[in-house]
């Protein structure tokens, strides 16, 4: 049994806002357009135009987040904003809000936990984008998650996703740039949320607006970011690598001196032996590390697991609201929209 909702009364649509003066007010009008009924988020994060200003007269909600960095930006934004289905759009207009639909029917039908706008997959991304390194370094981000966690998004660092209320409220938001959508992606593959990928038509930022990610600094967080949440997630693995590296360092040094002790008898570089054994323990100690972290890991796993069936039973006793908002506004709570079931 699929369901199709006659309204989109329990969607927010977020769009995390710097300097889009440009732009911001065609892409509130877009979206309120291909979306009727769901509620306009915009979140200003300091702009020095009229950004706020114009979504306002457009019809979004406007909220300021004075702490600088998208990752702020969207960490404020799950926690105010209560929905049953959550959007989630940069404000430059380069993700059609035609597709919006199509992100939010797998979270609908119940297929999917997180979905991810792909735009490279149908080559819209590079032929529209000519910043240089951009698609190198989503290659490089989308083969280490691969690596490192076994699954292979098409499109890692877009910016255009969809998710539910349990993934949205279960999601410790810890980077405060840019690197969100790697922390996202790797969360949703982590958790093993279901994850569907939908192929979406990019278009470039229109003469004059400006892009606010620097290719080599926002690049090499997303990098640090990456091993963090390894070393955070996968304790063992990533204390296993580093034993392996600090142990082969030590077979180096330690090999030639115990071949010339069994010739000789002798011990003529005792620094170097004295160097191996001192490796030798520490990649001991970097192994025992990580056994006692990943049990760590796992005993908060579990509490987590328990968590999110708390929230799905929230979900489910939760009575309806009229509206999702956040702060000091009087309606807030989780939307649940009546729905029409379709054999």
């Amino acid at each position: 049994m699929a369901y199709v909702s006659e309204s989109f009364e329990d969607v927010a649509v977020l769009i995390p806002c710097y300097n889009e003066a440009q732009t911001i007010g065609k892409v509130v009008d877009d979206f309120r357009r291909e979306l009727p009924g769901a509620t306009i988020w915009v979140y200003d994060n300091n702009s020095a135009d009229d950004t706020a200003d114009i979504a306002r007269s457009h019809g979004a909600i406007v909220r300021p987040e004075p702490r600088q960095g998208k990752g702020n930006v969207v960490r404020q934004m799950l926690r105010d904003v209560d929905a049953e289905r959550y959007l989630m759009v940069d404000g430059d207009d380069t993700y059609p809000a035609e597709a919006a639909r199509m992100l939010l029917a797998p979270l609908e039908a119940g297929t999917a936990d997180h979905v991810v706008g792909d735009r490279l997959s149908n080559g819209s991304y590079g032929d529209e984008n000519d910043r240089a390194f951009h698609g190198l370094g989503n290659d490089l981000v989308r083969w280490l998650i691969k690596l490192l966690y076994g699954f292979e998004f098409t499109d890692v660092m877009t910016g255009y996703r969809s998710f539910n209320y349990a993934f949205a409220k279960t999601l410790p938001v810890l980077s405060p740039g840019f690197e969100i959508e790697t922390e996202l992606s790797i969360h949703a593959v982590d958790k093993r949320w279901r994850i569907a990928q939908v192929p979406i038509k990019y278009r470039d930022r229109p003469e004059g607006s400006v892009s606010k990610l620097s290719t080599f600094s926002d690049g090499a967080k997303v990098l640090k970011m990456i091993g963090r949440l390894f070393k955070d997630y996968k304790p063992l693995g990533f204390f296993s690598l580093v034993s392996f590296v600090v142990l082969v360092v030590s077979l180096c040094l330690g090999v030639p001196i115990i071949a010339e002790f069994r010739v000789t008898g002798l011990v003529p570089r005792l620094p170097t032996a004295i160097v191996a054994v001192a490796f030798a323990g520490l990649a001991a100690l970097l192994f025992a590390c990580g056994l006692i972290l990943d049990t760590e890991v796992k005993a908060s796993r579990r509490q987590w697991e328990l968590d999110v069936m708390r929230v799905y039973t929230e979900m489910r006793t939760r009575p309806r609201s009229e509206g999702a908002v956040s702060g000091d506004d009087s309606t807030r709570g989780l939307r649940r929209p009546d729905r029409k079931s379709v054999v």
